[in-house]
């Protein structure tokens, strides 16, 4: 059955997020899902996107990107933990597929390394852990 994937990709640090897209869909295109894509302006606003888009019921797993890099100030601090919080609880309150792709990081060089498919493809990556949590939880409501 071809699974339904949502991308939300912060668009703060538009180059990077599409970096991240482009590994994020190219691991769901070729495992066969439909794949949409959607955009928020900072990585705050995704798993508000998320909730909304899971009420809707037209999803089965959702892959998250952005990207935070450090500044001068704790507002890093927050908007890293509060955006993996909102994550963490959607997947386990709402029982949610979420591969979780926003890169925190300290410069442009580590953020870049990370959003390249020819590096380290974590845009990649995140897709892959919504289709394993996907995997999963189809086979346990299964059994």
């Amino acid at each position: 059955m071809t699974k339904n994937i949502l991308i939300v990709e912060a668009r703060f640090y538009e180059d990077m997020a599409d970096a991240l897209a482009e590994g994020a869909q190219a691991v769901l295109q070729q495992a066969g899902c439909q794949v949409e894509r959607i955009s928020v302006p900072g990585v705050l606003e995704v798993p508000v996107a998320i909730k909304y888009a899971a009420d809707t019921g037209k999803y089965d797993g959702y892959v998250a990107l952005g990207v935070v890099i450090r500044g001068e100030t704790t507002h890093y601090d927050i908007v890293c933990g509060e955006s993996a919080r909102g994550l963490m609880e959607l997947g386990i309150k709402d029982k949610l597929a979420i591969g979780n792709g926003i890169q925190t990081v300290e410069n442009e060089a580590q953020a870049w390394a990370r959003c390249r498919m020819s590096e380290k493809d974590k845009g990649g990556g995140a897709a892959k852990a919504a289709l394993a949590l996907l995997d999963l939880r189809d086979q346990w409501q299964n059994s």
